[in-house]
């Protein structure tokens, strides 16, 4: 892959995984209290996949292994809250 478009996968990637935080902000915001919606996971995980690519294109070891281990967190909490979605959807909010 030529190097500019490595960049753009990086540029959109960090985008996506930094939007996570806009979207908790914003919940949080609207909720009066401190919650990690659904989204957060959904953009931790799309957007560590993207960069666990690029970090793979660009050949840094670091950046693999800090990324690999992130999404095993953020898959984790996305099964855990789909168990608790399918044992009460009424407590499961975006």
């Amino acid at each position: 892959m030529r190097e500019p478009m490595v960049l753009l996968l990086g540029y959109v990637a960090q985008s996506i995984f930094a939007g996570r935080f806009l979207i908790q902000w914003i919940v949080s915001e609207r909720k009066g209290v401190s919650a990690v919606p659904v989204a957060f996971w959904l953009l931790s995980l799309s957007g560590g996949v993207l960069m666990l690519l690029y970090a793979v294109l660009r050949r840094d070891q670091v950046f693999i292994l800090g990324q690999t281990a992130g999404l095993f967190v953020y898959a984790r909490n996305l099964v855990l809250i789909r168990r608790q979605s399918l044992r009460d959807p009424r407590e499961i909010g975006v």
